[in-house]
């Protein structure tokens, strides 16, 4: 039985504990619902952190903020409700707009691929942390430079017994990643450094799973870039990049009436607006260096703006992790109802609660996965990564996980799997080990073991 059947089975005996509680029956059938949904994921950071950009990025279209909590999930067709109440989707300037001043909460149905496996929510800045980490699964919190206020807030979302047992729910994004080194074109580079930087700092590292940079209003443009523009920014690039260069050092010089090539003062307006002064600087310097096709141009723009990442993140930490990421969360309501009501029955509840936190393997997993990124475990040489991997901090896909990079028989997965779990058997025996490091491998034989049951059934 999995953590999420055993959660499933959690909340029905509480289901019949708390039958006189509308509330608590409401509340806890509401965590069961959640089951069957994609994975929550909430976006959330402080002001002009980007988080409607990286959202519009990811969904695949530009949207206007709400001013709302807006929950964005995939539908057959383009559909907005408050409430119960459809509101209707506008067209503005080329971006979706949805017209709701006083609402709270709006959602957004919208047939896109990328919301098939997951519901964004974009939180509006000021969120009170505890309903962000409530009503998500998972947490993509942006910032634009690391400050005490960010840690503190990370530090908060994991003040809880159930979230510091599993403290696994969140990815760090460096927002705006096109502004760190002034704008230069070396720019993302510079910002991927900054990111690997922070993963391996004490501080930030246990209060995420990974650090991503990103620069959405790049990822945005080149989800939603248009054959007009791709037409004009090709102009561009045929000039010889003397000529242009001065004219890319401000948004102002790029508008200006002094321009060297016959190109509508509003287009480059537009240009500027989509993407930035920094975007228009890098897109033509791709074309003159082939990537002369809107589809060659589009993919290289979703790589260098570091969507492609964010989104290989959400898939390997969130989406892959889906039924253990809702159970995490259902735990989280059950011990909210408990805290709430107490009442005898809720005793042993609060006991079954303990012992699935303490004994369930792919909490292990994820309390390992934490502990080795955070460098709270250690193992000598190589162990360290080879651990990480096996518990799936690179995917939880049995290939992922044994770092098979080609389609093995069934016989050459099996020698590999017998061959892994022998040799961290050993591991876990080792006196030369410590405790700690000891336990480690315990956890990952656990893991090994986990597959070889799968391989056999």
């Amino acid at each position: 039985m999995g953590v999420e059947d055993e959660v499933w089975a959690l909340l029905d005996d509480a289901l019949a504990v708390y039958r006189d509680s509308p509330r608590a029956v409401a509340w806890l059938r509401g965590h069961q619902a959640r089951f069957g949904e994609p994975v929550r994921v909430a976006v959330a950071g402080a002001p002009r952190s980007g988080k409607s950009t990286v959202v519009s990025a990811l969904i695949g279209e530009e949207f206007v903020p709400t001013g709302a909590t807006t929950w964005y999930q995939d539908g057959p067709q383009a559909k907005a409700y408050v409430g119960q109440y459809e509101v209707p989707i506008a067209r503005r300037d080329g971006k979706a707009f949805v017209d709701v001043p006083d609402a709270e909460r709006v959602v957004v149905e919208w047939p896109s691929r990328s919301l098939r496996d997951l519901t964004l929510i974009d939180t509006p800045a000021g969120t009170p942390v505890e309903h962000v980490y409530g009503e998500a699964d998972a947490v993509l919190y942006l910032t634009r430079h690391m400050h005490t206020t960010d840690l503190q807030y990370l530090q908060t979302a994991h003040d809880h017994p159930v979230a510091r047992v599993a403290p696994v729910n969140t990815v760090l994004v460096l927002a705006r990643a096109d502004e760190i080194g002034g704008g230069r074109i070396d720019a993302l580079s510079s910002a991927k450094q900054i990111a690997r930087r922070y993963r391996r700092e004490a501080a930030v590292a246990p209060l995420c799973q990974n650090v991503v940079s990103v620069a959405g209003l790049l990822a945005v443009a080149a989800r939603t870039v248009r054959a007009d523009e791709f037409t004009a920014l090709a102009a561009l690039a045929s000039l010889a990049r003397t000529e242009l260069d001065e004219h890319l050092l401000s948004a102002d010089r790029f508008v200006g009436d002094d321009f060297p090539v016959r190109l509508d003062p509003a287009v480059r307006r537009a240009l500027v607006e989509r993407f930035g002064i920094f975007g228009v600087r890098l897109t033509t310097t791709l074309i003159r260096q082939g990537f002369d096709t809107q589809v060659k141009l589009t993919g290289q723009l979703v790589q260098r703006s570091g969507l492609g990442e964010l989104r290989d993140s959400i898939g390997i930490y969130f989406t892959e992790r889906r039924e253990v990421l809702k159970a995490r969360a259902a735990l989280l309501g059950l011990d909210v109802v408990l805290r709430a009501e107490p009442r005898p029955g809720s005793a042993g509840l609060a006991a079954a609660l303990e012992r699935i936190l303490a004994s369930a393997h792919e909490f292990r997993e994820l309390r390992l996965l934490a502990a080795l990124q955070g460098g709270r475990t250690r193992l000598p040489g190589e162990l360290d990564a080879e651990a990480s991997r096996l518990v799936g901090g690179l995917g939880t896909d049995p290939l992922v996980r044994l770092g098979m990079d080609y389609e093995p028989t069934e016989g050459e997965l099996r020698h590999a799997l017998l061959d892994t779990l022998g040799r961290w058997r050993d591991h876990s025996a080792n006196p030369a080990l410590d405790h700690g490091q000891r336990r480690a491998a315990s956890v990952v034989v656990r893991s090994c073991e986990g597959m070889l049951t799968q391989l056999v059934g």
